[in-house]
C-alpha cells in the first residue's frame, strides 16, 4: 500500500504488531534508538511512526521527543500503551498524534494506522500511480494502459490501485479480501478470482500476466520497474 517507510520502536516489535503492520501492506523499519533512525531514515523521510511504551516507557518517551525535536520533525506518531499509561498521556500531547491500548485488537490497530497515515500519504503521494504503461489517477479514480482507457468497475479498481502499489508482493486471497474489501470474507475468497479475471481480460492478452498467480498462495503484480 505505502512506497513510505513507518518508524517502529523498540526494535524487536511484537510479534501481532509486526503481522498488522505487515497484512495492511506497510513498510516498516524497527529501530533501537533515535540514532539508528537517523541512520536507516529514507531520503524521504520517515512517514510516520509506531512506539510501544508498555515495556520501557522512559525509553519510548525519549523517542518520541527525539523524533519531534528533529529539523524534519516526525508529525504521525502513534503510542501502544497500557491501560494504567493513560494518565501520563495528558502532559505529553505534543509528542504524539494517537494511541492504541495494548494488547490491541488488529482491526482496531489497522483502522488507527488507516486514519493517522491517511493524510501524510496525501502529502508524499504522487496523483498517478504508474507501472509498464498502467496509470491509475487517485483523484479521478480513471485508469488507462498505453494510452487507451479502461473501463473498470469500482472494486476492479480498487483491487488494481492496491496491487500496483505494491509492486512484486505476494498477498493471499485473503489478504486482498481484508484489504481491499475492507473486511474479513470468510468463503468469499473465489471473489478475488472472479476480480483478477476481468482485469486480465481489460488489460488484454498480452498484458494480462502484470498480475502473476503464484501458485498455493495468490497473487502478484508484476515486478517491471516502477515510476512514481
Amino acid at each position: 500500500m505505502n512506497a513510505e517507510m513507518i518508524v517502529v520502536f523498540p526494535g524487536t516489535p511484537t510479534p501481532d504488531l509486526a503481522r498488522t503492520l505487515d497484512l495492511g501492506g506497510y513498510r516498516w523499519k524497527a529501530v533501537s534508538g533515535a540514532e539508528e533512525a537517523h541512520r536507516l531514515e529514507p531520503q524521504s523521510g520517515w512517514m510516520g511512526a509506531i512506539i510501544s511504551c508498555d515495556e520501557d516507557a522512559e525509553s519510548a518517551w525519549a523517542f518520541a521527543r527525539a523524533l519531534r525535536k528533529r529539523d524534519n520533525p516526525v508529525n504521525a506518531v502513534l503510542l501502544l500503551i497500557s491501560g494504567a499509561q493513560l494518565a501520563e498521556l495528558e502532559l505529553r500531547d505534543d509528542l504524539f498524534d494517537d494511541f492504541c491500548l495494548s494488547p490491541f485488537h488488529p482491526r482496531e490497530l489497522e483502522a488507527r494506522l488507516r486514519h493517522l497515515f491517511s493524510s501524510a500519504e496525501g502529502a508524499t503521494r504522487a496523483d498517478l500511480v504508474e507501472h509498464s504503461g498502467l496509470v491509475l489517477n487517485l483523484e479521478t479514480y480513471q485508469a488507462s494502459f498505453n494510452g487507451n482507457a479502461l473501463d473498470l468497475t469500482f472494486m476492479e479498481y480498487e483491487l488494481l490501485k492496491f496491487l500496483a502499489q505494491n509492486p512484486g508482493k505476494v498477498f493471499t486471497r485473503e489478504m486482498l479480501l481484508s484489504r481491499v474489501w475492507g473486511y474479513e470474507y470468510y468463503g468469499g475468497a473465489r471473489t478475488v478470482d472472479v476480480h483478477v479475471r476481468r482485469l486480465r481480460a481489460k488489460l488484454g492478452e498480452e498484458h494480462a500476466n502484470l498480475i502473476q498467480t503464484v501458485r498455493s498462495v495468490g497473487y502478484r503484480f508484476g515486478q517491471g520497474r516502477w515510476s512514481n
